[in-house]
């Protein structure tokens, strides 16, 4: 018969290797994003009309690829968020005024996400309420007072008024998956952008639920004459303030020169 101290001692061992095991097995089941970007930098020049980015990857397992639901890619691609006052306008007396008002606490200033097939297919409304990928998610809570009893309606303007601007897209079955391996898509990008950090997530979904995601930054920013102009304005403002007018005097100068001569003639 073994000492009753070695059978604790093997019962201890079993329990500990039983718990290194299992972080082993899930990570080895586990499907995991490998990333691509055609740039992970976008220059703000004064010719600017938009930009395209590419981005590709790859699906790594350690196990077959997994029976049942089939892989799906949601690729998200959002900008910077700050808080938006949104108004309300109403005609009173033949005049349209300010009535209401809600300020959204936070909403990015582009977001597009593209995804392998219908939203609702790739993604639960549990998983989409869990990560905020849908646009209404993606666009925080609102602060209203209690007597606006629509304030929801708000957060609909800004989704509405920048997926006009083309800052706010969904885009389904635009993401092409090859053999449950490899994936691709486009995120178009306007030239409206929001100088700054944007954030592209990728998640790998089966049967609406998450198994994996990953996350990469873009950086956008002002070069050349626009970064100078736009550090002036902010560090300076006086300074830009005084060669706005004496371009705007010299350009009202050249122009009636102009005209004069051309009555003359």
């Amino acid at each position: 018969m073994a000492p009753q101290g070695g059978i604790e001692m093997h019962r201890i061992l079993l329990a500990a290797l039983l718990l290194l095991a299992a972080p082993l097995t899930a990570t080895a089941t586990e499907e995991q994003v490998v990333l691509g970007l055609s740039r992970d930098r976008v220059a703000i020049t004064a010719d600017f009309d938009g930009s395209d980015i590419l981005i590709f990857g790859a699906i790594k397992r350690e196990t077959p690829i997994p029976d049942g639901d089939p892989l799906q890619v949601i690729v998200a691609v959002s900008g910077p968020s700050a808080p938006v006052l949104v108004r309300r306008k109403e005609k009173k007396l033949g005049i349209w005024v300010n009535t209401d008002s809600v300020l959204v606490d936070s909403a990015p200033s582009f977001y597009a996400a593209a995804t392998s097939a219908p939203f609702s297919q790739a993604l639960s409304d549990t998983e989409d309420l869990r990560h905020r990928v849908s646009i209404r998610r993606a666009i925080r809570s609102v602060g209203a007072d209690m007597n606006i009893a629509d304030a929801q309606e708000f957060t609909r303007a800004v989704m509405r008024i920048r997926q006009n601007e083309g800052l706010y897209s969904i885009r389904e079955n635009t993401v092409a998956v090859d053999e449950q391996t490899l994936f691709r898509t486009e995120i178009d990008m306007p030239a409206n952008l929001t100088e700054g950090e944007y954030i592209a997530r990728i998640f790998l979904t089966r049967g609406g639920r998450v198994v994996s995601s990953f996350q990469t930054t873009i950086d956008v920013r002002k070069v050349g004459l626009e970064r100078f102009l736009f550090n002036l304005a902010h560090q300076q403002p006086v300074l830009y303030g005084l060669m706005s007018l004496a371009i705007a005097i010299a350009a009202g100068w050249g122009a009636s020169a102009a005209f004069r001569a051309l009555r003359g003639n």
